[in-house]
Parts: C-alpha cells; structure tokens; sequence
C-alpha cells in the first residue's frame, strides 16, 4: 500500500487565459445577458423579457457582477421616474465573437440529436 497523496496547501496561480476568459462569463445567466446586450442598450425590465426564466434577484445578481468585472456599464437615464440602461463595455464586446461561436457549436449538437428550434438566438447567429 503506497503513500496517500496529500493535497497542496497553496492555491494555484492564476495564469492561464482561459481560466481568465471563463471567469468573466461565469454565473448563472451570465453569457445569456453578455448575448441580448450585444444587440444593444436594454433596461432591467427589457432584459428580463429577453430571459423570462430568470429572476429579478439572480438577474440582478448577475448585472451587478457583470458590470464589477468590466464587461457591461450602467447608465442612469435622465427620465422621470429615473431609468438606468445597461450596455456592453469594449471587454464585453470582444466576448461576443466568443459567444456566436458557442452557439454555432451548441446549434450543430442540437442538429446532430435532432432538437433544433427556430430560436431568436440561432437566427441572429445567421445574420
């Protein structure tokens, strides 16, 4: 019986540019809110429209993280009542291509086990 393998008391550092990339599209619905922003501006309540499954909370959530990281910016709007309006940064833009590339990915499997839909998301990958 050999030795047990003991595990690293230090964190590994962070160097890769993948580990990097993923961590900003990282969170529930995080690259679903990258996507619908890179056609443009959209308020709270446009958004969750755009991804009716997700909550008010966790969207939220992911906006705020988002706009930590640098990938979008938020905008107060001189309305009354007072509006704020999200959009992509120029980080959340270079995601975009990214992003078409996985769905374009996601669209063959789905073709390949026969589950393709007409989606808003896959038409837009076409144009």
């Amino acid at each position: 019986m050999g030795l047990p393998l003991r595990r690293s008391k230090v964190e590994p550092p962070p160097s890769c540019p993948l580990t990097a990339c993923m961590s900003l599209l990282h969170g529930a619905w995080c690259p679903n809110v990258i996507w619908y922003l890179s056609g443009g501006p959209r308020r709270f309540g446009e958004l969750r429209v755009d991804i009716p499954r997700v909550s008010a909370r966790v969207l939220t959530a992911r906006l705020r993280e988002l706009e930590s990281k640098g990938v979008i910016a938020r905008a107060v709007l001189d309305t009354s009542p007072p509006s704020v309006e999200y959009s992509l940064t120029e980080l959340g833009e270079e995601l975009v291509p990214a992003l078409r590339s996985i769905v374009r990915v996601g669209t063959r499997l789905k073709e390949q086990r026969g589950h393709v839909h007409n989606t808003p998301a896959r038409r837009k990958m076409a144009a």
